[in-house]
């Protein structure tokens, strides 16, 4: 074999040992059976390589070699560093093959595929609603637990997770971070951008399944049902009259206003 010849051969054989290296380091998967020939001193997990336990073993000990060059944060993985270089440099690799929306990491991408197919896998223990993000149901368990650890520094009111604190304190800072493209309108919350969108595209995905009347909002659809029902949820606390939405709740209380001012 010459010399050229060899050296061709053993890079072959160098590229082929990373990929496989660096494929077992990301998932550091625990080996079965005969196979089982290093172990984890900690944990007792083992591997069937020397080095995936030294990686391993960085969960135990906290140590984090692999550096990020922009802002200097640490990981103990190089996935973990390269997922994380894609917040600096925009790169969304994964592709939803049904909405064409990318995300930076591929959990992100099979998380938002449930949006499409339906799927909702993380379920309540305690009443068995099920969510399709286990990030909902967290959110959701809350109101069995009635837990509030996240506290708003302005008006003392507590939340469940801290996308809510997030939202409300918005209130206080008046910040409007989700601006429609079309007429430059901004909003405080997303969803409250969303439903406005429909106004231009004209989209009313919400049907009644009495009338088939459609609307451009959820909570339209729900107060137009209470016609179908008869509900009044909508109390006058001076007469008690009853309303089925709140507005016209609204309009009867100016005729208390007006008694009093004439009286």
């Amino acid at each position: 074999m010459g010399a050229s010849n060899l050296f061709l051969f053993l890079l072959g054989y160098f590229i082929l040992f990373t990929l496989i290296f660096q494929d077992n380091l990301n998932e550091l998967q625990p080996v079965h059976g005969e196979d089982r020939q290093y172990s984890c001193d900690e944990c007792g997990e083992s591997f069937s390589h020397q080095n995936f336990v030294r990686a391993h073993r960085r969960k135990h000990s906290g140590e984090q070699l692999f550096c990020c060059d922009v802002c200097k944060k640490s990981f103990s993985r190089p996935s973990h560093l390269k997922a994380h270089q894609r917040i600096h440099n925009g790169e969304k690799p994964f592709c939803c093959d049904v909405c064409k929306k990318s995300f930076r990491m591929q959990s992100n991408l099979k998380t938002h595929q449930h949006v499409h197919s339906g799927e909702k896998p993380f379920c309540c223990d305690v009443c068995n609603k099920s969510f399709s993000q286990q990030s909902h149901l967290k959110r959701h368990q809350g109101i069995h637990s009635m837990e509030k650890p996240f506290c708003c520094d302005v008006c003392n009111r507590s939340f469940t997770d801290h996308s809510s604190l997030k939202r409300h304190q918005r209130i206080h800072s008046g910040e409007k971070p989700f601006c429609c493209d079309v007429c430059n309108k901004s909003f405080s919350q997303q969803s409250h951008l969303k439903t406005h969108q429909r106004i231009h595209s004209g989209e009313k995905p919400f049907c009644c399944d009495v009338c088939k009347k459609s609307f451009s909002a959820q909570s339209n659809l729900k107060s137009h049902q209470l016609i179908h029902s008869g509900e009044k949820p909508f109390c006058c606390d001076v007469c008690n009259k009853s309303f089925s939405d709140r507005s016209s709740l609204k309009r009867h209380k100016r005729i208390h206003v007006d008694v009093c001012s004439k009286s």
